[in-house]
């Protein structure tokens, strides 16, 4: 297998001749941040997922996940590794100051996710979500539930998950039927069955804090009568410390296509006790605080396997000997040449390259807003919350869909070695493959880009992201590739507006091809951007493969958007045409 190398340069890139972070921070007043102490972050954090995480990824895929006698136990080597996790504070790195957290910038932490999806990604999965859990309980929850609760999240020694599906209801949550009955003391009894929760057990914790959705009596139909419950595994005393066992249970670990080492469980609430976070019936509001972030980092899941593949498949290529050039003998002293002297090989190379390093831009421009977020209180904050939330379903649809591509890619630069399970670009394939399901499917997120972010809004948020991104190329240096970014920002402007005003089942028909489309351009215009500041590195093999790279973008990547563009503005008709019989004749 691979052995996973953090992508520092690349970082380094990034942060200083990309994003000039410490203007950034000194923009934003982010005190006492700036680009050394970042890259020391990164730094320590890539040695953490070389040598920690990333040596458990096969064994932890040949091991799984063990249910007995309602405990679950992890791989081995996976609970200590969360023990130095934690120890060594990484789990606090966004957390809220007043409950110990760190809180540092997303461009700081954001890095170091990414890098852990690469080196584990069944590992990284509990962490994740118990920062998710982290920020929905810092907003919603009670002062009381927050002192109870909140430190011993963001430190790690309690983990989070989040409850949500059940047997009979996926996406669809107006269908969910777990009932919260209301007590005397303010506390609720929690009974139903959910599933696919990852993390709802595991050996890592001394507790697991679930936030659960569920129904109150007489509560509204649908999703307007939903509450969100903090639910633990273990109820906690007066000294603030885990106690008796709560009424939950594990049902089952699901067996599962790939992220083996992940505990994904069947839970069973039979009587649990529970508090209520947030308001009466608004609950859904509250787990889309959670939601949300975890979609954008299901993304960066998509985003550390495609680097991974990519790492591996560039490896296998310079030291695989196979036929010879095209263009004759590369290596006449040996019986062939590799394989990085056959131009089909090379696409598939510089497409994982180029989709890899695009993406990579995107979720740092993400965390970039995500900081004027936090930390900016002006008008800056409304823009920044409004081109997050219309990048969020593309970053998590575009990054996990193509993370299939890219890590295919992988085994079929390996050939029949890429099929076989010891060189791991297959567990690679396995493992991604679920993060164009959860948290929202990909045909969700795009029906919510194009149906909730563009349409519904008025084209508001896109305002936003325009804006934000026309500002980019207004500081890009190189004229030809300013222009050049200037005419796909243009057509993709062109392009959104046509969109507001049409039917519903059309705007729906076009929802996927509208989230391919919107991401190529939005990493056309990206690679320009890159392209024109790499040349002012000091780092000549960024300089070139920056600019190289881009050009392979350009004209073997980027025109697929046209093929997207041409049935964005087609009737949804031929979709809708056959009835359901017609569909197998059976």
């Amino acid at each position: 297998m691979p052995q996973f190398k953090a992508p520092i340069a690349d970082f380094q890139f990034l942060l200083n001749d990309w994003l000039h972070i410490d203007e950034h921070y000194s923009s934003i007043g982010a005190e006492g941040m700036d680009s050394e102490l970042v890259l020391e972050i990164i730094s320590q954090g890539a040695k953490f997922a070389e040598e920690v995480v990333a040596p458990l990824n096969r064994e932890g895929d040949e091991q799984g996940c063990k249910l007995n006698d309602g405990k679950v136990t992890t791989p081995e080597g996976f609970a200590s590794a969360y023990q130095e996790y934690v120890a060594n504070g990484w789990n606090a790195m966004l957390g809220n100051p007043e409950f110990e957290g760190q809180d540092l910038p997303y461009s700081a932490a954001i890095p170091v996710h990414e890098m852990l999806n690469s080196a584990n990604l069944s590992w990284r999965l509990t962490t994740m979500l118990t920062e998710s859990a982290v920020l929905a309980i810092d907003k919603h929850a009670t002062d009381t539930l927050k002192k109870t609760y909140l430190a011993k999240l963001i430190s790690g020694e309690w983990t989070g998950t989040m409850n949500l599906t059940e047997p009979h209801a996926g996406t669809d949550l107006a269908l969910l039927n777990t009932k919260a009955i209301p007590q005397n003391d303010g506390s609720y009894i929690i009974t139903g069955n959910k599933i696919f929760i990852t993390g709802g057990d595991q050996d890592w914790s001394s507790n697991i804090i679930h936030l659960v959705l569920a129904r109150l009596p007489n509560a509204p139909a649908g999703v307007k009568g939903i509450s969100l419950f903090l639910v633990p595994k273990l109820l906690v005393d007066d000294k603030g410390e885990p106690g008796v066992a709560n009424a939950l249970s594990v049902g089952s670990i699901e067996k599962k296509m790939g992220i083996k080492a992940s505990p994904t469980c069947v839970m069973n609430y039979d009587g649990a006790i529970g508090y209520l976070v947030g308001e009466e019936n608004k609950g859904l509001a509250c787990m889309f605080t959670m939601m949300n972030d975890a979609r954008f980092q299901v993304g960066l899941q998509g985003l550390g396997t495609c680097e991974a593949s990519f790492q591996g498949a560039v490896s296998y290529a310079r030291e695989r000997l196979q036929s010879r050039s095209p263009t004759g003998a590369k290596q006449p002293e040996a019986k062939a040449d590799s394989l990085m002297h056959q131009p089909d090989v090379r696409k598939m190379l510089l497409t994982q390259k180029a989709f890899t390093e695009g993406c990579r831009a995107l979720s740092m421009l993400y965390a970039q807003q995500m900081d004027i977020e936090k930390y900016c209180s002006d008008e800056r904050k409304h823009e920044a919350a409004q081109v997050i939330a219309f990048l969020t379903p593309i970053c998590k649809g575009f990054m996990t869909d193509i993370a299939t591509e890219v890590t295919n890619l992988g085994i079929q630069v390996y050939g029949g070695h890429g099929y076989v399970r010891e060189w791991g670009m297959e567990q690679l394939v396995r493992d991604t493959r679920i993060a164009q399901l959860y948290e929202g499917t990909n045909g969700i997120q795009a029906a919510d880009l194009i149906g909730r972010k563009l349409t519904r809004d008025g084209g508001k948020m896109l305002s936003s992201t325009l804006a934000m991104l026309s500002s980019r190329i207004g500081n890009m240096a190189d004229e030809g590739m300013q222009q050049q970014a200037n005419a796909l920002l243009n057509e993709f402007n062109e392009v959104s507006t046509a969109l507001l005003g049409s039917q519903a089942n059309d705007v729906a028909g076009a929802a996927t091809d509208y989230l391919h489309y919107s991401a190529y351009i939005i990493l056309g215009i990206l690679w320009l951007d890159m392209a024109s500041a790499a040349k002012q590195s000091s780092n000549e093999l960024i300089a070139q493969g920056k600019q190289k790279t881009c050009a392979f973008y350009l004209k073997r990547l980027l025109p697929r958007k046209d093929a997207h563009k041409l049935v964005i503005h087609s009737s949804a008709d031929d979709l809708m045409a056959l009835n359901d019989q017609e569909f197998d004749y059976i």
